[in-house]
């Protein structure tokens, strides 16, 4: 004879009371003993139906909620009538066990996790930058967050990934982490490369992320128009930091070259054609894909001008350049010198060779694309629209004359 199976949904009491809504917990008794499983949602006190284990209520969320309760009970059902077929000895802890794909090897996230990105750290840089590493270990802190957060547990069996974990995933980074749109995305995306490596290995066999949609939205990208460039490039500062800064920026507006580029770049870069002009060539720090660019006499003289500093002479590279953090807090300073109102980065010189001195100076997109290093057009046309708002910047006068 079979042992038979009670199951029941209760509400469990959190420590001090400090929350209006309580968990909702699944309590599986066989034999006289018990099992509790977390089922990872809450509802508040007076919405809920003690003997039928229930919310309470017909709005839309109260159904949701009650369907993914009947969902977990038929779960928990298939798992006890499975291992009835197999003959295997049914307690409440083994189909607690059983239920939740506790094994004896289990498969943890936290793990697998760290594995991915102990081999990827051991790619870098051959096979990916230094910062698409650390957005992984990001990724995998706010991951852990996660889990602490909403089931009061730093790791748990992939087993448990579901639908409704990556949709509280994305809630928890949106809300509780306060990361925008395009931050949550880029998270999320992550954490999937994760879960698709687990369905490689056959240890998932549903992707969670089936019915998940989210995407990243275009941001507005920051240029400078020609007159704003040229209030850069001639204005004369009296201090040597600024100095520099200015012509490593204005190095980068020639050459479209992205800061992690601009500062590996040594001699070795740069080569002369068959008609005596000089290029830089570089391999794009980001993405590996190649970018060969020629120089601008403006870019060449910047070249010049410190092919003598002790940095360049000693570190073999073409300019002086600071962090990352030192530009951009310093290009500030030049902005408010120059009268320019602009959020100016140092990804802003990107955004300016891309716009202002190439697509606006009739550079057809697909060299423009070239010298970027793109690896398709498509992340070229965006510059191509950002023209069309400076278009009707620039026709604001017609409408007031005509």
């Amino acid at each position: 004879m079979h042992p038979k199976l009670h199951h029941l949904f209760f509400l469990k009491k959190n420590k001090k009371h400090q929350r209006k809504s309580l968990a909702i917990y699944l309590r599986i008794t066989i034999d006289g003993q018990r099992a509790e499983v977390s089922t990872g949602k809450s509802v508040e006190r007076n919405a809920w139906m003690p003997k039928t284990g229930r919310a309470k209520g017909c709005s839309k969320n109260t159904k949701r909620l009650n369907n993914e309760l009947s969902l977990i009970e038929l779960n928990l059902l298939e798992a006890y009538h499975s291992m009835i077929r197999r003959s295997e000895t049914v307690t409440a802890v083994s189909l607690k066990n059983n239920y939740l794909g506790v094994e004896d090897d289990p498969k943890m996230l936290v793990s697998i996790f760290q594995q991915h990105n102990r081999r990827m750290a051991e790619l870098v840089p051959k096979e990916f930058a230094p910062g698409t590493l650390e957005r992984y270990k990001t990724s995998l802190t706010h991951t852990i967050e996660y889990m602490t957060w909403k089931f009061g547990a730093s790791d748990i069996n992939i087993l448990r990934i579901d639908h409704d974990f990556i949709a509280e995933f994305d809630f928890f980074l949106r809300h509780i982490r306060g990361c925008s749109n395009n931050t949550t995305v880029k998270y999320l995306r992550n954490f999937r490369k994760i879960i698709r490596l687990c369905i490689a290995h056959g240890w998932l066999k549903k992707d969670p992320f089936v019915m998940y949609r989210a995407k990243v939205v275009q941001t507005q990208r920051v240029f400078l128009y020609e007159e704003e460039l040229r209030a850069v490039m001639n204005k004369e500062f009296s201090i040597a930091r600024l100095i520099r800064v200015r012509d490593i920026f204005l190095f980068s507006c020639f050459t479209g070259l992205a800061y992690a580029d601009v500062r590996k770049i040594g001699p070795r870069n740069v080569f002369t054609d068959e008609d005596g002009r000089p290029w830089i060539a570089v391999n794009r720090t980001k993405t590996a894909a190649p970018s060969n660019v020629p120089l601008l006499p403006a870019a060449f003289r910047i070249i010049e001008k410190y092919q003598e500093h002790l940095y360049c002479k000693a570190k073999n590279r073409l300019l002086p350049v600071l962090s990352n953090q030192k530009m951009n807090s310093y290009l500030k300073e030049i902005a408010d010198c120059c009268g320019i109102r602009k959020e100016l980065t140092f990804h802003t010189a990107r955004h300016t060779f891309a716009t202002t001195v190439t697509l606006n100076n009739h550079v057809p997109i697909e060299s423009v694309s070239k010298m970027l290093g793109h690896r398709n057009i498509s992340a070229t046309q965006h510059y191509a629209k950002l023209l069309d708002k400076k278009i009707l910047h620039d026709i604001q006068p017609l409408f007031l004359k005509y």
